[in-house]
């Protein structure tokens, strides 16, 4: 490594949810030097603050606008995936649902030897991250960086959703983050005074003041350097030029699930004969890389609305000055504003599906658009049986990755879709809808058998934008990192972000990514 190289204690790579926590709790104690490489810029766009705004950050300057390869149980169509690249990462063009998962998701994690990962491991690290705006219990914690709150305005129809809900027989659930996940409920969103609160906000912007904290935008990190199986500094491209830098501790990939493996695999360690293939010289022969993709696929039902009250005119003049002077009004919804989580199988202690409910027409991403007011439902499967991969298509560090999400694989996965399908329409079919619904939209009308519903389901599934597993925690020969996530393997590298998960939770996976970051915090420290 030339000596011109600065260096540092830490060099994070991936400044969105998790590396924006570690960046600011390494840099808590003064003496440690900390650098934050993010390959995207400053989170200036006014779209990221207000929270209805978020999908016309899609296929944007700060979107890394990655697209699957042919999927082969959806008819061969590419999907899209939308994953931030900006400061703040995928919390900057989220949702902003609030949710963790189901506790066992993380007593599995560490039923799988995966020690400290349990629930009660994990909750004090949820709380400690929390600042709940109904205050501190049990479950939730107040003072921390990150503001959860109740949606500031619910729209109508929110409320006929939850009252429909109600009279087919799911329970109230008033806090899906509480003692039951079950049930139907408005979510909490990570949201300010009715702004986004992004992980940069929370995290990041509160330490840029310090001297020991280098954070460097538009750098795309293209190697691990790497010398004697152990991880030595960092390669990125900024500007059109290459630079160097050192890690004297650790580097820390923070990429998430697309980016994360794909640095791994560019910097020669993942499975040996796959890069060969394409060109990388393998460092260290370590299968798992890129395998155990998991996400959560959805599928919009819709139907027209019968009275104007939907958010389809959210962006009027009149809203956007009563957002703008008192942050307030239809542009503080998160768009998904209520949902039900349901458990389709009699044999399983946890849900298998998520459904959403907006106020609105969202088709395809938000990019399809018509002039009627409209409401749906997104059906998401949120445990998934299928499993993909990301691999690489050749050397080049700028080229994005081939996504093979491999949706609907097995016959389990397409079987939950379809009682999801049948789920909401029951919903919106029930008396309280009656007012309000109007003309179905999707699927057909005339959609009534499995058959009917599982080629609905090959052509319209898309993401509902929760990657992980690709660099799956564990102790099994496909295991990438250790229980202190670790990659096995190489001295001084740790992955940190969605990818380590085993088995992706029952849920949103913000939160859970955020509280992985607050652990691994922990961990750096008493390891270094």
């Amino acid at each position: 490594m030339p000596s011109r190289a600065k260096s540092y204690d830490y060099v994070i790579v991936g400044a969105g949810s998790a590396g924006c926590v570690l960046a600011s709790r390494l840099s808590e104690d003064p003496d440690t030097r900390v650098l934050l490489l993010e390959a995207g810029g400053p989170d200036r766009r006014r779209e990221i603050r207000i929270p209805a705004a978020y999908s016309k950050l899609f296929k944007s300057a700060l979107d890394w606008n990655f697209s699957t390869e042919p999927e082969p149980y959806l008819h061969n169509r590419r999907l899209y995936w939308p994953r931030g690249k900006v400061l703040g990462g995928s919390s900057a063009i989220n949702a902003m649902i609030y949710i963790r998962g189901n506790r066992l998701d993380y007593d599995h994690w560490a039923s799988l030897g995966n020690d400290g990962w349990s629930f009660a491991d994990a909750l004090p690290y949820f709380k400690r991250s929390e600042n709940q705006e109904r205050g501190a219990s049990e479950f939730h914690g107040v003072g921390g960086p990150l503001c959860v709150s109740d949606l500031c305005c619910v729209n109508p129809l929110t409320r006929v959703f939850l009252a429909a809900a109600n009279e087919l027989g799911f329970a109230a659930n008033s806090d899906f983050n509480g003692a039951t996940q079950l049930g139907a409920g408005l979510y909490q969103v990570t949201q300010k005074n009715g702004s986004r609160h992004s992980a940069a906000d929370a995290f990041l912007r509160p330490a840029f003041s310090r001297p020991n904290l280098r954070v460097v935008t538009a750098a795309h990190a293209t190697r691990i350097l790497i010398d004697n199986h152990r991880a030595t500094g960092v390669e990125f491209l900024r500007n059109g030029t290459a630079e160097t830098v050192r890690a004297e501790r650790e580097v820390i990939l923070c990429g998430g699930a697309v980016n994360s493996p794909q640095l791994l695999l560019l910097s020669g360690i993942g499975p040996a004969d796959e890069l060969v293939c394409v060109g990388v010289h393998s460092v260290h022969d370590l299968p798992g890389v890129g395998k155990n993709l998991q996400d959560h696929p959805m599928v919009s039902a819709g139907y027209l609305c019968t009275k104007p009250i939907t958010l389809q005119s959210a962006d009027s003049l009149r809203n956007l000055l009563q957002y703008f002077a008192l942050k307030r009004g239809p542009l503080t919804s998160n768009v998904a504003e209520a949902g039900i989580f349901i458990n389709t199988r009699d044999d399983s202690p946890t849900p298998d599906l998520q459904i959403l409910f907006g106020p609105v027409y969202y088709v395809n991403h938000g990019f399809e658009k018509i002039k009627e007011h409209a409401f749906g439902f997104a059906p998401t499967l949120i445990a998934p049986e299928s499993r993909g991969e990301i691999t690489l298509r050749s050397a080049n560090p700028l080229e994005a990755p081939a996504i093979r999400a491999n949706y609907l694989a097995r016959e389990s996965d397409l079987r939950v879709m379809r009682e999801g399908v049948r789920a909401v329409l029951r919903v919106a079919e029930s008396k309280p809808f009656d007012a309000f619904r109007g003309a179905r939209l999707h699927p057909a009308p005339e959609a009534r058998t499995d058959s009917d519903f599982g080629e609905f389901l090959r052509n319209n599934v898309q993401t509902l934008y929760h990657p992980a597993g690709t660099c799956k925690m564990g102790s099994d020969p496909m295991a990438v990192v250790d229980s202190r996530l670790r990659v096995r393997g190489i001295e001084r590298l740790r992955v940190v972000d969605a990818s380590i998960m085993p088995r992706v939770i029952a849920g949103n996976t913000n939160a859970p990514t955020i509280m992985i970051a607050e652990k691994a915090a922990d961990m750096i420290r008493a390891d270094n």
